[in-house]
């Protein structure tokens, strides 16, 4: 074999060597180890820690950066983040509840606001450009209606999972009003205590109508006065 012909050789190999080493490096990112120091603090390596100290975690782990307390896996935890979820819906509406079971099927997490007052309407045609539910937003992408296909499509492309991969713990929070209900003047009137009429000053006894004044000198009144 030629001197050139070796050196393409070795070059080819290093190449190969190159691209192994790129293809490994995404496979071996995906291991994190988590340290904490004497001090408390607590790092995050692609090294095995020194220390004996020292735990191993996950990327799925609710405590690396990035996640939150809600526990969710790493790369869900990085798509809720991204292209978050809400769903505007209202009682007794039949799609609301097809597009619900849908996020609740694929395990997306989303939050809920229920239209259930004139003031809620008006803000969500401030918002979507019509008043009609339901209404999803997925990032900054609005979607007027229900379709499964649409959805789907957008959660596809958003990255959401097709299956669910929410922990057993996870608990979907609550569905609140876009705008909270106004008390009226009636029940805040209601809830008014009542008013306490004040007490009267100590006043002096009053005089007694039947008491008659001693006629004549008295020890008292030697001279007899009468008023």
């Amino acid at each position: 074999m030629s001197r050139s012909g070796k050196n393409i050789t070795l070059a080819a190999w290093a190449a190969l060597g190159a691209i192994a080493a790129l293809l490994a490096a995404p496979a071996q990112a995906q291991q994190i180890y988590r340290s904490v120091g004497p001090d408390g603090k607590v790092t995050f390596s692609d090294q095995p820690p020194l220390s004996g100290h020292a735990s191993m975690k996950s990327r799925s782990g609710s405590d690396l950066p990035g996640s939150s307390d809600s526990g969710l896996p790493y790369a869900l935890q990085q798509v809720v983040n991204k292209f978050p979820v809400t769903l505007y819906s209202s009682k007794d509406c039949e799609p609301c509840a097809s597009a619900r079971r849908l996020l609740a099927a694929r395990g997306v997490p989303f939050a809920e606001r229920t239209i259930d007052s004139n003031e809620s309407a008006e803000s969500l045609k401030q918002i979507s450009g019509a008043s009609t539910v339901p209404f999803a937003t997925i990032g900054g992408q609005h979607l007027n209606g229900f379709s499964e296909t649409e959805w789907s499509q957008y959660l596809d492309a958003a990255g959401y999972p097709r299956k669910s991969q929410l922990p057993a713990t996870y608990r979907a929070p609550a569905a609140t009003p876009l705008v909270a209900a106004k008390e009226t003047p009636a029940t805040a009137a209601s809830r008014q205590p009542e008013p306490v009429a004040p007490k009267p000053r100590n006043a002096p006894p009053a005089a007694d109508a039947d008491a008659v004044a001693p006629a004549g000198p008295t020890p008292s009144n030697p001279a007899g006065i009468v008023f």
